[in-house]
């Protein structure tokens, strides 16, 4: 009850309202994914079908909003490994069968403020530190109240208090895989535009309160800044950038002693329908005598360090990603709008010890017709020091209102 108290109190502040005209609109979503993987080591490959659908409605009156969406996930085919049921003889496929209150906020949104209250994503700059992790069925949502406020024009605080992470594991999660960790989370950003893109510092303060999630050695405080931006070179070519650092130490009951650097640098130029990126990212050993390292619980992680996922949790010895890729785009072919092809590659080496984990490939076709989104991907790791070859594809439809 104090936090349903807590969540209207941030709306209140408001101030009064006046009668004004209700305008509802309907959230309709859906998802078709196949997924397959080839691990050695196990004696099962993973088959996974699965149908994700997503329903509800936001009603908006002046600036007020309330939103509710629903979600459920369905296995049409279910020979994996969902993380919580199945034989893990099988590869992990992170889609278990689910149902689940996916957002449940009210907001107040100006010019100037936005405030939000209730179950609602949270995805911070790139969702390295705080995101959605959109790809997996069912998602991550926060129980928070967040505001932001910009004051003047290009600087925006934006400050939020999570109690409760919902992740991806649905409420059928137990063991270290919950449907929901509880904790005080603190997350906060400060950022402002400048000439050459805009400067972001960053605090989060990440309570893991719940034993059973690595015996609370997820809980992490972290301080950094991030500069992003992009400078257009020609009338045909633009030159994106971004650059962090970060410092990260053990924060609340996490019983280890440690203090770890994370760092990043990457560029993209594209021009005349092509795209080249490439960059190096850290995410570094501890320097004090607990064997660990900089970590990301609350980050949308799929969409770092490759596709295999063999990265989700940072290794105690840290790792390194030096990783290049480049890809082509067409405005339209036939009947297909957004058309693009892409490959990245990495190589994964340890920030401590100076090994080589393994190297890893991933390519990607996309393109959308009218309303539905289509893509292929494909993911092989070559295990060296580190886990196993693994082989990973999708084929994926979405489709939204």
């Amino acid at each position: 009850m104090k936090k349903i108290i807590a969540s209207a109190a941030v709306l209140a502040v408001a101030g009064p309202t006046y009668a004004q005209e209700i305008s509802l609109k309907p959230v309709a979503e859906a998802r078709l994914r196949y997924e397959h993987v080839d691990q050695d080591g196990l004696p099962q490959d993973a088959d996974a079908l699965t149908m994700r659908a997503r329903a509800g409605l936001i009603a908006t009156s002046g600036a007020l909003s309330a939103s509710v969406v629903g979600q459920g996930t369905l296995a049409l085919i279910d020979r994996y490994y969902d993380g919580v049921n199945g034989a893990a003889t099988r590869p992990i496929v992170a889609d278990p069968e689910n149902i689940a209150l996916y957002i449940a906020q009210l907001q107040y949104k100006t010019k100037a403020v936005t405030l939000t209250g209730g179950r609602q994503k949270i995805a911070l700059d790139d969702e390295r530190f705080v995101g959605n992790v959109a790809f997996r069925d069912n998602a991550q949502t926060f129980d928070a109240v967040r505001a932001e406020w910009a004051p003047a024009k290009g600087l925006k605080l934006d400050v939020a208090y999570a109690w409760s992470v919902r992740t991806i594991w649905g409420f059928q999660g137990k063991g270290a895989r919950q449907q929901a960790v509880s904790g005080d989370n603190i997350l906060a950003n400060l950022s402002y535009v400048t000439p050459v893109g805009t400067l972001t510092g960053f605090g989060y303060m990440v309570d893991q309160d719940e034993a059973a999630t690595q015996g609370f050695r997820m809980s992490s405080q972290t301080y950094g800044v991030r500069l992003a931006g992009s400078r257009q070179l020609s009338k045909v070519a633009k030159l994106s950038y971004q650059f962090s650092y970060a410092r990260q130490s053990d924060h609340h009951r996490n019983p280890n002693d440690y203090s770890a650097d994370y760092w990043l640098a990457d560029a993209t130029l594209d021009f005349s329908g092509w795209k080249l990126n490439a960059g190096y990212e850290v995410l570094g050993a501890s320097s004090g005598a607990a064997l660990t390292s900089f970590q990301t619980p609350l980050g949308t992680n799929f969409k770092f360090q490759g596709w295999a996922d063999k990265f989700l949790v940072t290794p105690a010895n840290g790792v390194r990603d030096l990783y290049v890729g480049g890809g082509y785009g067409w405005k339209q072919v036939g009947p297909m709008t957004g058309v693009a092809l892409a490959a990245t590659w990495h190589r994964f080496d340890s920030d401590r010890l100076d090994l080589h984990y393994g190297n890893e490939w991933n390519l990607i076709a996309s393109a959308k017709v009218k309303k539905t989104a289509l893509s292929v991907r494909y993911a092989h790791y070559d295990a060296k020091a580190m886990a196993t070859d693994t082989d990973k594809l999708w084929l994926q439809a979405d489709w939204a209102i």
